[in-house]
């Protein structure tokens, strides 16, 4: 054995798992169950989201849109009737596995197929007998790629296997959360209100969106916090009118709005909060719309509570819209779920919406995290009223994660 492999194979790696072995368990069984229930013998797992949910694998990069030859080919396997997972990955890999991950069966592509392929996985797979029924695959996660994905399918189809779309899975099993998730939540909007804080503490006349983005980041850091899955936004004056634009060198001038987006990250489990601020007094009716908006919170708070029907909230938030007079001034209303995101999107699988039927039927159970948004556009286009909160559900209580007010804030 060269250096090389005593490196990749051998070498010390101190674990860094976000949790115990039997919540990785617990979580293997909820698929395996799902997937007697749906009738696929065997689950490939290729979404960032599904390989950490199942095993706590993390990684900087995922190839997203890597040269053809290291395509995005690793993943997880899970087999209906085994207690185990095989993981796929490049042998270059090989210590961040184990760091993050407990398994017991990890396979690596060869070095002669660089960062391997589809050929190797559907081989190992027909070799075990996990491709003698239906295949689900993550047909709508990102990765791999269109061409690799249609390749992968091919191969395992000539081995006997009738592809299924089984996207869903993980994706639904991850929408109530453990009593360790939850815990981790928790600390997780601890970690936002620290970040929200020095944002707030650093805006003043001159400085920067970036100079405000990066005591932001120092904070969420010192905090506990992780790498986000999107950029967070700190806009500036009417740039707050574009929420999903990018932090820029605009300086911050008197009399403008900011808006400040971002979310607090612990073990990739995602708290999004955002809050509006004003410097200097905004003009009167400024600050009357804003103080409207803001005050919908109100109206979820009233109703919050473990079970509260998705319909409930819808309705009344849609009511309280049109009693205010704000429905034809907004953005969006509505909000969707939290939890693991990995870089590109902390937007998670379930979407309400008092426009949408898709889940309107769903309760916000005991365990489910989702945040909930306030976009209303101020008088004269002189920017966004943009406020966000987690809102969290456990057995017994239900509450919004952060503990700064959601109102307007002047500075200076």
């Amino acid at each position: 054995m060269d250096y090389r492999d005593e490196v990749y194979f051998e070498s010390t790696a101190d674990p860094e798992p976000a949790f115990p072995p039997e919540e990785y368990a617990a979580r293997l069984q909820r698929v395996r169950e799902r997937l007697a229930d749906d009738g696929i013998e065997c689950l490939f797992l290729t979404s960032p989201e599904a390989m950490n949910w199942i095993s706590g694998y993390q990684c900087e990069w995922y190839q997203a849109q890597s040269p053809r030859q290291w395509p995005a080919a690793s993943g997880i396997a899970v087999h209906v009737d085994h207690d185990g997972y095989v993981l796929f990955d490049t042998e270059r890999e090989a210590a961040l596995g184990r760091i993050f991950t407990a398994s017991s069966d990890t396979r690596y592509f060869p070095r002669t197929s660089l960062r391997g392929g589809a050929e190797f996985v559907v081989d190992e797979l027909a070799a075990l007998g996990w491709l003698d029924d239906r295949l689900g695959l993550e047909l709508w996660s990102y990765r791999p790629n269109g061409p690799l994905s249609a390749r992968f399918q091919e191969l395992a189809a000539g081995k006997g296997a009738t592809i299924v779309d089984g996207t869903d899975i993980v994706r639904e099993l991850r929408w109530v959360k453990s009593p360790l998730e939850r815990a981790v939540m928790r600390e997780a909007a601890t970690i936002a209100d620290a970040g929200m804080r020095a944002a707030r503490d650093a805006l003043a006349p001159g400085v920067t969106e970036l100079e405000v983005y990066g005591e932001m980041v120092r904070a969420l850091a010192r905090a506990g916090g992780e790498n986000t899955a999107i950029t967070q936004p700190v806009l500036f004056g009417t740039k707050t009118n574009a929420a999903h634009a990018l932090s820029s060198r605009r300086v911050l001038q008197p009399g403008e709005p900011v808006m400040i987006d971002l979310s607090g990250v612990r073990h990739r489990y995602h708290v999004n909060l955002a809050r509006m601020f004003h410097v200097g007094e905004p003009a009167p009716d400024v600050a009357d719309v804003a103080a409207r908006a803001a005050a919908s919170i109100d109206v979820v708070k009233d109703l919050l509570r473990p079970g509260l029907p998705v319909r409930e909230l819808n309705e009344a938030l849609l009511a309280y819209y049109h009693e205010q007079d704000l429905w034809t001034s907004r953005g969006w209303i509505g909000g969707y779920e939290m939890g693991i995101a990995f870089y590109g999107d902390w937007v998670g699988n379930v979407v309400w919406d008092p426009l949408a039927e898709l889940h309107a039927d769903k309760v916000f159970e005991p365990g489910t995290a989702v945040n909930c948004e306030t976009q209303i556009f101020l008088p004269r286009h002189v920017g966004q009223f943009f406020s966000i909160d987690t809102l969290l559900f456990d057995d017994d209580d239900a509450r919004i994660a952060s503990e700064l007010p959601a109102t307007l804030t002047v500075i200076g």
